[in-house]
């Protein structure tokens, strides 16, 4: 399934309202290693990362799980490290695209590979493209995936070091573009730049963890993490550079200072929503589906530190606006949302646990 977005969307910062909501959840699965990432298979059958485990296949009417492949020799399970996103292929059937942290040398980087599923196994690993950023960090890996109708979107963390960002010489701190077999896209803006790797797409981000493409605008969202205050959701543009670490609306962690050289600068590409205090998000969808009438039409973001499902509305004029929160009485880190064949919202914790959205 494509992920879905919106048009343009003007800055506002979010701030936090209560909500009585007529939605609950029903717990579908539990004992999981971190489940990072989802991909259903059938209404009631669904591949999961773990991301300090394996890719198991979870059956959701019996609560049973399964291993469909195990983590990869490579893989290095740590820090934020570890099997992180899962997405069913729009080019290929019975093929999966998979994001994981590997160690490569001395250095731990964002990976992407492919799979293909057959008699409930994971067959056929390819491994397509690993990331350069020579970072030994356990942090800030990303790693999202979108698609449009040609190509994969794969957003990048900064690895923990800021001067990534505006460093095109790294895949550290930028969302890619790459063909379905995982080469540069031939379009990508810095192609032809010897001081830049072709496969970017973006630059200048921090730790982006959702991305959506809406194949009817045609455009491509992203959501990320900021430092102390200062998450973002941006439209991302071919080329652009989103300021990471020159402009941010956070404060440094040791104290009251502001990150960077102020919160926007000419020929920066500012956020157009951005979240004082942090939410720490993991995710975005948008809804557009009928069973949820109280959520149609708008962005869903998982949340981690403030453990909740953010619900945003865009109005008549196209401005985004946080209504409010969902489920934050769980108490539990919310890592992925997403939505099953028959139409039903599904999201994992930190803790292990699946749960899906009911009315």
């Amino acid at each position: 399934m494509l992920r879905i977005a919106l048009l343009t969307l003007p800055l506002l910062f979010a701030s936090y309202s209560s909500h009585a909501s007529n939605l609950s959840t029903e717990l579908v699965a539990s004992g999981l290693q971190v489940p990072w990432g989802i991909a259903f298979t059938s209404n009631t059958t669904a591949l999961v990362t773990e991301r300090n485990g394996n890719i198991v296949a979870v059956d959701l009417d019996d609560k049973t799980k399964t291993v469909a492949l195990p983590a990869p020799s490579d893989a290095q399970q740590g820090g934020q490290g570890g099997l992180m996103d899962i997405s069913p292929s729009p080019f290929k059937e019975n093929e999966f695209y998979i994001t994981y942290s590997s160690r490569v040398g001395g250095a731990y980087e964002t990976t992407l590979a492919s799979t293909t599923l057959s008699n409930g196994k994971l067959t056929n690993w390819t491994k397509l493209l690993t990331t350069v950023s020579g970072s030994d960090s356990g942090r800030h890996f990303g790693s999202r995936l979108a698609f449009d109708k040609e190509s994969i979107f794969m957003t990048i963390g900064d690895r923990g070091e800021r001067s990534n960002g505006q460093d095109k010489s790294t895949h550290a701190g930028s969302i890619l573009r790459l063909t379905p077999e995982g080469i540069p896209f031939p379009n990508n803006p810095f192609i032809e730049d010897s001081n830049a790797l072709p496969e970017i797409w973006s630059y200048g981000h921090r730790n982006p963890q959702g991305i959506i493409y809406d194949e009817e605008s045609e455009s491509l969202w992203s959501i990320e993490h900021g430092p102390r205050g200062g998450d973002e959701i941006n439209l991302i543009k071919r080329g652009l550079n989103y300021g990471w670490p020159i402009t941010s609306h956070g404060k440094e962690y040791w104290g009251p200072i502001d990150v960077g050289e102020a919160e926007e600068l000419p020929g920066i590409e500012s956020p157009r929503l951005v979240y004082v205090p942090s939410i720490a998000p993991s995710d975005l969808e948008l809804y557009r589906g009928q069973r949820y009438p109280s959520l149609a039409g708008k962005l869903l973001a998982p949340a981690l530190k403030l453990t909740h499902i953010n619900v945003v509305s865009i109005d008549e004029q196209g401005q985004l606006k946080e209504e409010y929160r969902l489920f934050d009485d769980l108490n539990e880190r919310i890592r992925t949302l997403t939505l099953s064949p028959d139409g039903f919202l599904y999201f994992a914790t930190d803790n292990g646990n699946i749960y899906k959205i009911v009315n």
